[in-house]
């Protein structure tokens, strides 16, 4: 009897409390801030894991404008797609085009756990002013993004005949009329602020060290993100809110106007996703306050 009191005082004083839930259950004691990458990192280009995931990006990216651009075709060519006021103001086709866009993203865990999934270069310039990864890394994950943007409206182009993909419009992102270039340019802020907050909550190291299941569930939220931000954006600019995509699909398409309204899809995602950024380093975990402490 007087060993299983024993038994009960050790348990008691081992076990003081219940593991607290939420953002308690994480304290300075079980958790330190990983370290900020490296500017440059020499060393990566010797490793053929860096390789591995710009190889990644570029199939991630590749069959992002495959389908993507694909369903676009489909709904466009579709007897249904409310053509008396065009695609972008029939709710049943912007609906479809939504979901294709993000159910790509949910299937991101492929390549999230070889590259980090990034599939947009706005993504990884706000990973990369967090100092989540090097500029190297980063210079090379946007190349091969945009590389293999290129490549996947290319293909679909190749399916679809250049004159049936010029009348169809190629996929290519542009101010749709009745609104202007400011209207364009703070749709894509908001769009990808939107887009990269999520991916950095997503993919938070204080929740990846409390809840095992984090990294495996970061792409439900990104697609999520993706799916309301197209429905909300598709009526003004198509919805960019990807340098990447934007660029590809104006490259194969080769239109004037194609390339009138480029500078909003690359200006407005890096806009944004340096919001993204700093919302969340600054204001939501305070890091610089935590360095100086």
């Amino acid at each position: 009897m007087e060993g299983k009191e024993e038994d009960v005082k050790l348990g008691a004083n081992k076990f003081t409390e219940r593991q607290p839930l939420g953002t308690a259950a994480q304290t300075d004691k079980d958790y330190k801030e990983p370290p900020p990458a490296p500017l440059f990192e020499p060393g990566e280009l010797k490793s053929w894991s860096f390789y591995r995931a710009g190889i990644a990006e570029f199939m991630a990216t590749f069959l992002f404008l495959y389908i993507t651009i694909l369903t676009v075709m489909g709904v466009k060519k579709s007897p249904t797609m409310c053509a008396s006021v065009g695609v972008h103001h029939c709710p049943s086709s912007f609906l479809s085009l939504s979901l294709a866009f993000s159910v790509k993203h949910f299937t991101g865990f492929v390549w999230f756990v070889v590259s980090g999934g990034h599939i947009n270069p706005a993504v990884t310039f706000g990973l990369l002013l967090a100092r989540k990864l090097s500029l190297t890394r980063a210079i090379f994950y946007i190349v091969m993004q945009c590389l293999g943007a290129i490549c996947g409206a290319g293909v679909v182009k190749g399916f679809e005949g250049s004159q049936s993909y010029e009348v169809l419009g190629g996929g290519a992102n542009v101010v749709n009329s009745g609104y202007t270039k400011g209207d364009g340019l703070g749709a894509e802020i908001v769009g990808t602020f939107v887009l990269v907050y999520t991916v950095f909550s997503a993919t938070d190291a204080k929740r990846n060290a409390r809840d095992s299941h984090v990294p495996i569930l970061a792409p439900l939220p990104i697609g999520f993100a993706v799916f309301l931000v197209h429905l909300a954006t598709i009526p003004i600019t198509g919805t960019g809110i990807n340098p990447a995509r934007s660029l590809g699909a104006a490259i194969i398409f080769n239109r004037e106007h194609a390339w009138d309204d480029m500078w909003i899809f690359w200006v407005g995602p890096f806009i944004g996703a340096a919001l993204a950024a700093m919302y969340h380093q600054i204001v939501i975990r305070a890091i610089p306050f935590k360095s100086r402490a």
